[in-house]
């Protein structure tokens, strides 16, 4: 019987990996996992770099855009030409709503007529009106301005192109003109007065709200929307209404004279369009502030002396502080009278 014995050296078996093989294995493993957070740490830090640099550039440029528009407002002061060189046609806007607080004020319209009547190159003044009209008070100084600026400057004639609307309080203003010119779908007239406010003591009533008003004279809570209307309060808001009716009225008289026709829906405060306004006596004929300049005037270049907006009163607009501050006030002071 032979024995037998192990070889010396057994055959490897190539399928499993030998101890160093496996060791080289993990130190890889561990050299890779070390890389990667390393990647991971470096790229997270390049990130932040990044962003970093971009915020600083966006508040340089936000620093950068307050800064021109501080330039910009000390700059735009709103001021008009005093003089220019060369004959020509000196245009005014009058748009919106005429307010004391609003573009189309009395004092904003007034220095930019003055400025356009004094200067010796003004062949002639336009007024380019798109008002639905506004404040008596304001118009009324308007027209009295006008009517001034006439008197002294008799060889330069103002004209009023009207845009889409040149109702009420604008029509009050248009009248001092020595002409009006309009579009055939414009909107003329509405020579009346209202004042307009809430009564909620209805309301009041229904929720079982008590007014509590405290004043020294009978009358000093005049049309107080909380407080019930008397026929007193009423006949007298009328006659205030009437009275300054009656000026509106004798103003378009002496700025229109014979040419108004005889209607008795005139005063009414009913308004028209540009087509019939002619009719009545109430425009003169269709022109633009282009063909007044070049055909009636008789000098086509127009500057403009319109009054700009100041800076804090653009800005207060287009983020609605205006409208905001209008409805505050309707609410709270009922009775306001106006011509619009």
């Amino acid at each position: 019987m032979t024995e037998s014995f192990p070889p010396d050296n057994p055959p490897r078996d190539e399928s499993r990996p030998s101890d160093a093989r496996q060791a080289v294995g993990r130190a890889g493993t561990d050299e890779n996992w070390e890389r990667t957070v390393l990647e991971k740490v470096l790229l997270a830090t390049l990130k932040e770099q990044r962003a970093a640099r971009r915020w600083k550039i966006f508040f340089r440029l936000v620093a950068l855009a307050l800064f021109g528009l501080i330039a910009w407002a000390l700059m735009d002061t709103g001021t008009t030409p005093v003089t220019t060189a060369g004959r020509h046609t000196a245009l005014v806007k009058l748009t919106g709503e005429i307010s004391a607080s609003g573009q189309a004020s009395a004092d904003a319209i007034n220095k930019a007529l003055d400025s356009a009547f004094a200067d010796s190159g003004t062949a002639g003044v336009i007024l380019r009106i798109n008002s639905p009209g506004g404040s008596p008070v304001q118009a009324g100084r308007i027209y009295d301005e006008i009517m001034r600026l006439r008197a002294k400057y008799p060889a330069k004639p103002i004209y009023v192109v009207v845009d889409e609307m040149c109702a009420s309080g604008g029509y009050y203003v248009a009248a001092a003109a020595d002409k009006i010119f309009v579009n055939q779908a414009s909107i003329v007239g509405s020579i009346g007065v209202l004042m307009d406010g809430f009564g909620f003591t209805g309301l009041m009533d229904k929720l079982g709200i008590e007014r509590r008003l405290l004043t020294a004279g009978k009358n000093k809570g005049f049309l107080d929307p909380f407080s019930p209307e008397t026929d007193e309060q009423k006949a007298y808001a009328l006659q205030m209404l009437s009275d300054v009716h009656r000026q509106f009225i004798d103003a378009v008289k002496k700025g229109r004279g014979a040419r108004l026709k005889n209607d008795p829906q005139l005063f009414s405060g009913l308004f028209w369009t540009g087509e019939k306004s002619i009719q009545l006596g109430l425009a003169d004929g269709y022109g633009t502030v282009d063909s007044v300049a070049r055909d009636v005037i008789k000098a086509s270049d127009i500057v403009d002396y319109t009054v700009k907006e100041s800076f804090p009163d653009r800005v207060a607009r287009r983020f609605g502080a205006a409208v905001g501050n209008a409805a505050i006030e309707t609410l709270l002071m009922s009775g306001r009278m106006s011509m619009r």
